[in-house]
């Protein structure tokens, strides 16, 4: 941005000793947007002071994320909010310049060579096993457990670039390529985990207009590709004396996935005392809490 007499005199005051000052002129500096960030950047690569560096980091950093829950917003009031677009808004907190081509680039790579791979006369379990062939063995991801408290993990580009990730990113990448490639694939609420489930829809055969009776046929974990039966699933619920059975086998909707994604991470910073983090990310939460999130 060019700048003006009014933004020459914002930035002379940013090394004002008085904090109210500061923050009215913080404020001010916020509402240029980021068109504002090179002239702050400029101003950071000019100034010796490490203080005056901080506040500049500060307000730069106030500028994104300011941004960013403004794009939250639209995401989580678009009609049919995209999951791989709240993920890459997740890692956008992290790195505001993200380079999204690339990772839509990357993405769309994984997706043909699912495509190419899949056809109309395989059963769901070797649907699945392609998947899992792809993503684990080909492109080599590695699963990290949550308990790890790693928020590396959650950023989609780095699970791309790096090959690693969690349960919710790993995830995230899995949905998003059921849903492009037609696979009913979807999240379900069971406690204390992060799986998926495979349901079909059966149609009766002498009746086929009739509303079809949705089947699960398996669960699958996507940390790392494992099937469970419905069984297993049971015996899990009966071991943790889970009482609300019916709702934990509801596909979860993509604004649904990407809020407990969310509110992993901010345990995340919680664990590690960044407190500021975990904050902004409750911020985050916020924005897509509505009367539709399940």
């Amino acid at each position: 941005m060019r700048e003006n007499k009014e933004i020459s005199a914002l930035l002379r005051l940013i090394d004002d000793p008085d904090n109210e000052v500061f923050d009215t002129v913080s404020e001010k500096i916020l509402h240029y947007g980021r068109s504002i960030i090179p002239n702050l950047e400029d101003l950071w690569e000019h100034t010796s002071d490490q203080d005056v560096q901080e506040r500049i980091e500060q307000l730069i950093h106030r500028v994104h994320f300011q941004d960013l829950q403004q794009e939250f917003l639209e995401w989580s009031k678009s009609k049919h909010p995209e999951i791989l677009r709240g993920a890459i808004l997740v890692a956008k907190y992290q790195f505001p310049d993200l380079n999204i081509p690339s990772i839509l680039s990357q993405f769309d790579q994984i997706r043909r060579n699912v495509w190419l791979e899949l056809n109309n006369y395989l059963t769901p379990l070797e649907q699945v096993n392609v998947f899992n062939s792809i993503l684990y063995n080909y492109y080599k991801l590695q699963g990290h457990e949550l308990t790890e408290r790693e928020p590396k993990y959650f950023f989609i580009n780095q699970v791309l670039e790096s090959k690693q990730g969690n349960s919710y990113s790993l995830g995230v990448l899995y949905l998003s390529l059921c849903e492009l490639l037609d696979i009913p694939i979807f999240a379900v609420e069971i406690p204390r985990q992060f799986i998926f489930a495979y349901i079909d829809t059966l149609y009766h055969f002498y009746n086929p207009d009739n509303e079809g009776i949705q089947q699960i046929q398996f669960f699958i974990d996507p940390l790392n590709g494992v099937v469970y039966t419905q069984k297993d699933v049971d015996t899990y619920l009966k071991k943790i004396n889970a009482t609300d059975r019916p709702n934990y086998f509801t596909p979860l909707l993509s604004k649904r996935v990407i809020y407990k994604m969310l509110e992993e991470l901010c345990l995340c910073y919680r664990y590690k005392r960044e407190d500021q983090k975990a904050e902004e990310i409750q911020q985050l939460m916020n924005i897509i809490v509505t009367d539709s999130i399940h």
